[in-house]
């Protein structure tokens, strides 16, 4: 029997999105064409609604689920990219840093920040975290980054961390079951 239904949704692009940059605890804002992005989708509708911290996160949140109250979850904001932060790939390259970290397959702690494992477990700890809280409630939706949801599903359903990139405004649906298994796994985009 199927107990909630929980939408992972990635914020809304900014400029750093535009420009491939690694953007993790930079609290930066979303674009105006991010917001447009937003404005043209149908999410659904949510009984509970919790969210990154991160400035993105919440102005998406507060445009997709406006008048109803935004809960802050700290795990759930986007890995620390460390000395990367704020780069792509075209001012990481002959960084010796960098291509040690790409040849490591991307999962080694940025330098100054955080592995894809610390990250997914900080992320996974935020997702059980809120599902205590909304243990009243159905319809359950999460506003937060690529990085966490690619954190938090690889974990939930296995396989690999990149199969689960999904674009900016687009998102994840899945079921809790009563008895907690995970399942009915669908990307969504959210178009009208």
């Amino acid at each position: 029997m199927i107990d909630k239904t929980i939408t992972l949704i990635r914020h809304g692009k900014t400029s750093g999105n535009y420009e491939k940059r690694y953007v993790g605890i930079t609290d930066e804002q979303m674009t105006m064409e991010g917001e447009r992005e937003i404005h043209i989708r149908k999410y659904p509708e949510a009984d509970i609604v919790f969210s990154s911290p991160l400035v993105r996160c919440v102005r998406t949140a507060k445009i997709i689920y406006p008048g109803k109250e935004i809960i802050l979850i700290d795990d759930l904001r986007e890995t620390d990219f460390g000395l990367f932060e704020g780069k792509n790939y075209k001012e990481l390259s002959g960084n010796p840093d960098y291509q040690a970290w790409i040849d490591g397959g991307g999962v080694d702690a940025f330098p100054g920040g955080e592995s894809r494992e610390d990250a997914s477990k900080r992320s996974l700890r935020g997702f059980y975290s809120l599902i205590q809280q909304a243990a009243d409630y159905t319809n359950i939706s999460v506003i937060c980054h690529g990085g966490t949801i690619m954190a938090i599903l690889s974990q939930l359903f296995g396989g690999d961390y990149y199969s689960y990139h999904i674009e900016n405004s687009e998102g994840f649906t899945f079921d809790l079951s009563s008895d907690g298994v995970y399942s009915g796994l669908h990307p969504r985009s959210f178009l009208r």
